[in-house]
């Protein structure tokens, strides 16, 4: 041990002093320097908003931040599946910027066709895959931002500002319509499935369509069912003093009833955002018309840092986590809990290496087999050959031979024909010359 080195165990054994500076050093500016830097790189916030077609979505956002983002277009009712619009802008509120993204859903539960008769099988056959596909594009936009993520993390050479490149959705507002009295089942399908991956907020939108007695009685339905079916909403954090009473106060009203509108009325001496009835006025920022204001103060003055640092901490860490292990770095037991990613990565990358060799290995002996046995089928199939041409060759020799003999004794009966032939035609001659003797004679006489 050099006279430098530090014991494993002094950590453990001394105590930290605390200590002050006899004159000034500077760095108690280093929360001022932090927000300096903070303020002039900006923010991101992305808000996921689903809700049904004309549930009033774009109202909402536009009223939350007091802005006119889209002008007012024709609603599509027709849409085949469920569509994501994505906007992205860039507020300033006195020094600070903030790069807002909003996301909303088009043709979300929109695409049962109630008028068209058909059975109750086809009804409920429809009905199952329309419950499938309104939340699928959804929960496939929220994890392609994850993997995106995720994949700048992975680089050799990461962005400098990851934070300001990202995408991940820190907020769902889930618009929730006030008619039919609670939860329908692709709200609770859509929910589920999104609760783990998202700070789910329901909101129930159009609160002013129904009387008071109706909205608690709609807003106690609507808690009932997502505890019942363990649907994991976002609660605002009651573990920091400051704010733990009023997050506490808003957890205990949730879902939040609220009323949007573009248009402005005149209330005394100011304009006010309000929605105008012939039986009166509501006023979307008077807190004992809606819970507008609520809303607002909890999603963006007290916990808009919560929401995306729990975006960060939770959601995408189980992804991050989900995804390592499927890539193989869950089950590295051999390397201590204290391993970085690095070392991890070696690991692992050594053992694929290992694997690898292994298989090929494995890949060559198979080959070497698969050769050996197709030149033993070769080799066999090369001796039956020559068994058969031997048998053919053998056979063609005794056929030949066969043949050679029969023609041989086909000649020697030829020649024994041709002699016997020329021993009748001898004969036959003389006779005729004794009996031409035999009449000369006989005419002498």
């Amino acid at each position: 041990m050099t006279g430098n080195s530090v014991p494993e165990d002094s950590s453990k054994s001394e105590t930290i002093r605390t200590l002050e500076p006899s004159e000034y050093v500077g760095f108690e500016s280093l929360p001022e320097q932090y927000v300096n830097r903070t303020i002039r790189e900006g923010f991101v916030f992305n808000i996921l908003v689903v809700g049904a077609t004309g549930v009033g979505k774009s109202t909402l956002i536009d009223s939350l931040f007091n802005t006119r983002f889209t002008e007012a277009s024709t609603r599509n009712h027709s849409l085949s599946a469920v569509e994501l619009n994505l906007q992205s802008h860039e507020l300033q509120e006195k020094s600070i910027k903030l790069k807002l993204s909003v996301i909303e859903t088009r043709g979300f539960g929109d695409q049962i066709n109630k008028s068209a008769p058909m059975s109750i099988f086809q009804l409920l056959f429809n009905i199952y895959l329309i419950l499938g596909d309104c939340f699928k594009s959804i929960v496939d936009y929220v994890e392609s931002q994850f993997e995106k993520y995720l994949q700048e993390e992975l680089k050799i050479h990461r962005s400098n500002n990851l934070s300001l490149k990202d995408s991940r959705v820190h907020c769902c507002l889930y618009l929730i319509s006030p008619i039919g009295h609670g939860l329908r089942a692709v709200d609770l399908i859509t929910m589920k499935q999104l609760d783990s991956k998202v700070n789910l907020i329901p909101v129930i939108a159009k609160a002013d369509i129904i009387t008071k007695a109706e909205l608690t009685k709609v807003r106690s339905q609507i808690m009932s069912e997502i505890i019942s079916n363990n649907i994991k909403i976002y609660n605002f954090p009651v573990d920091d003093p400051e704010v733990s009473e009023v997050n506490s106060q808003m957890n205990s009203i949730l879902p939040f009833a609220v009323v949007a509108s573009h248009d402005f009325v005149r209330v005394g001496n100011k304009q006010v955002r309000a929605r105008q009835y012939p039986w009166g006025t509501v006023q979307v920022e008077n807190e004992a018309h809606c819970d507008f204001v609520r809303l607002r103060e909890m999603l963006l003055r007290i916990n808009m840092e919560d929401l995306r640092e729990t975006t960060h901490a939770r959601h995408y860490e189980l992804y991050r986590r989900t995804r390592l292990e499927q890539m193989g770095f869950g089950d590295v037991v051999d390397t201590p809990a204290t391993c970085t990613f690095q070392e991890t990565f070696e690991a692992r990358r050594s053992a694929h290496l290992a694997e690898l060799k292994r298989k090929e290995e494995e890949m060559r002996q198979g080959f070497v087999l698969r050769v050996k046995e197709k030149e033993s089928e070769l080799k066999d199939s090369e001796r039956e050959l020559h068994s058969k041409f031997d048998a053919l060759k053998k056979k063609h020799q005794e056929d030949k031979k066969k043949l050679e003999d029969e023609f041989k004794k086909l000649e020697e009966e030829v020649a024994t024909f041709n002699l016997k032939k020329t021993s009748v035609l001898q004969g036959a001659s003389n006779n005729s010359s004794l009996s031409s003797l035999t009449m000369g004679k006989n005419k002498k006489k």
